[in-house]
């Protein structure tokens, strides 16, 4: 499995998405998890970060819109992302912040105003 992330899509200012990762035990199993995005002609940021004992960190640009959870039983991550801007417009990626793994593809979050 290594690193899949899923749920993006293309919704209006305003709306909101629910996004999934699903992770190999080996990344996942005892270590902080994080989402990260890469804006077009941007780079790749950190956005929101959930430890193993679920203490959370967030990017000031989301605080507040923006709730990142993990399902320890499942290997799972997940970013709710509500009050979507344009500028969220990105590829949502989700990895370890501690021991990077290779990245998987990403899913495209696309906000329209």
């Amino acid at each position: 499995v290594q690193l899949q992330a899923s749920g993006g899509g293309l919704v209006q200012a305003g709306g909101s998405l629910r996004l999934s990762c699903a992770a190999s035990g080996s990344i996942f199993s005892g270590n902080a998890m994080g989402w990260y995005r890469r804006a077009p002609g941007k780079q790749r940021e950190l956005v929101a970060t959930i430890t193993s004992d679920y203490s959370t960190n967030y990017v000031n640009s989301v605080k507040g819109r923006f709730t990142i959870s993990r399902d320890n039983a499942k290997n799972a991550v997940y970013l709710q992302m509500n009050s979507l801007k344009p500028e969220d417009t990105a590829v949502y990626y989700c990895n370890a912040p501690c021991r990077l793994s290779p990245w998987g593809q990403g899913t495209q979050v696309t906000v329209s105003s």
